[in-house]
């Protein structure tokens, strides 16, 4: 099975909680973890509305980053694209989380998708992944 992690399931790797123990038992139970090019450029302005601390921002970064090392990234070409803006005109999802979503149908199945988002949750089923969050 592929693991695809959305942006919060990305930034949960980095912030301790309950949510981080649920990804990290995704990924230990496959060896293929991947997420859309666009994960890690919502994942980095992210870190700065968790706290205001900059070392503790300059530590959030670093673990995601070091966890970007280890993923397949699926790139967010035009028909990654046109399919992201067709499930954002059919599905309840906004535009950005449709491009995670678009990208993870590209995915060898079957699919382990990790949000921890519920506008993506039901939309995710319906295409047929295995949904982990809490």
């Amino acid at each position: 099975m592929t693991v695809a992690l959305d942006t919060s399931a990305l930034l949960a790797i980095a912030v301790d909680g309950a949510q981080r123990a649920v990804v990290l038992d995704a990924l230990d139970a496959d060896d293929v973890w991947c997420a859309s090019a666009m994960a890690l450029t919502e994942a980095l302005p992210a870190i700065d509305r968790l706290t205001d601390e900059a070392v503790v921002r300059a530590d959030l970064e670093d673990a995601i980053r070091l966890a970007w090392d280890h993923l397949h990234v699926v790139p967010l070409d035009q028909r990654c694209l046109d399919r992201a803006a067709a499930l954002s005109r059919e599905q309840p999802v906004r535009l950005t989380d449709a491009v995670h979503l678009a990208a993870a149908e590209r995915l060898p199945r079957p699919v382990r998708f990790v949000t921890f988002d519920p506008a993506q949750i039901g939309v995710a089923l319906g295409l047929g992944f295995d949904v982990v969050s809490t």
